[in-house]
């Protein structure tokens, strides 16, 4: 217990740290609201932007209510476009990289032209986003799989091609057919790649829909921040970027708890 508490004191002193300056340049005049806000201001601009606007009247259930908050409403905006982009680009690059770290021939032919392509931003995607899908959620979700198709494509060739030859030949000499070969020793050796290739994907994922929310959308957390801007409220802006700095922490440990729990076999191979 007092470890946990330690680690805990230890994770939150930096951050306490900058909201203390942050507060006392603010409460000192040295900048003004307009250009930078306190942190008290911030906070309770962020729970204008969490508690509902309408009060409660009845007609609704109340937990429906308290879930109307307009930063929920755009969170969970935000965050169905991440989930639908990012198992687009999953389900493209994933048998695709596996194909390709398996077969060097085709590796070979297909890497000039993945080379080529990426390291083009999905953000210089979308004039064509919007002239091939329109407005709203298509060209959102097409820049986001955009965004996670090649790391989790990249990593997952770079797995299976960097399997061990000693786990392939020996399986070989006990009889493995190449399938059984291909699904039970290089994709569970090639797990790892894949993984921190999911993990950097989803993570590029949720910062496409930010800019995809500016630009092509009507709601969002990318949509609400450009909005504030627009009218100079640099409270919400702020509020905004915490918001979306705090559901990114939460994917990414969600990500290596589950990182954590699918490879238990290879942690106890090191």
């Amino acid at each position: 217990m007092n470890s946990l508490l330690n680690k805990l004191a230890r994770g939150l002193a930096a951050p306490v740290l900058i909201l203390a300056l942050w507060q006392g340049i603010c409460a000192l005049g040295w900048v003004t609201p307009q250009a930078l806000p306190s942190p008290i201001a911030v906070g309770l601009k962020w729970l204008e932007y969490v508690l509902p606007s309408q009060p409660y009247d009845g007609n609704q259930s109340w937990l429906m209510w308290a879930l109307s908050g307009e930063l929920l409403h755009d969170a969970g905006g935000s965050l169905w476009r991440v989930i639908m982009g990012f198992g687009v680009g999953f389900v493209l690059a994933l048998p695709l990289g596996l194909v390709m770290g398996a077969n060097a021939r085709l590796r070979e032919f297909a890497n000039p032209l993945i080379q080529v392509l990426r390291p083009i931003p999905p953000i210089a995607y979308i004039p064509l986003a919007i002239l091939w899908f329109g407005l709203g959620n298509p060209p959102a979700i097409f820049l986001i799989a955009l965004g996670a198709f090649f790391p989790i494509l990249m990593n997952t060739m770079a797995g299976v091609s960097q399997v061990d030859s000693i786990y392939l030949r020996a399986a070989r000499n006990l009889g493995a057919s190449p399938g059984r070969i291909f699904l039970k020793v290089m994709l569970p050796g090639a797990m790892p790649f894949i993984l921190s290739g999911v993990r950097i994907g989803i993570g590029t994922a949720f910062l496409v829909v930010i800019v995809a929310e500016m630009i092509a959308v009507n709601n969002g957390l990318g949509y609400r921040i450009l909005e504030a801007r627009e009218y100079f409220w640099t409270d919400k802006i702020i509020a905004g970027m915490l918001s979306i700095g705090l559901i990114g922490l939460g994917i990414d440990l969600a990500m290596e708890r589950l990182n954590r729990h699918l490879l238990r076999w290879h942690r106890g191979m090191q």
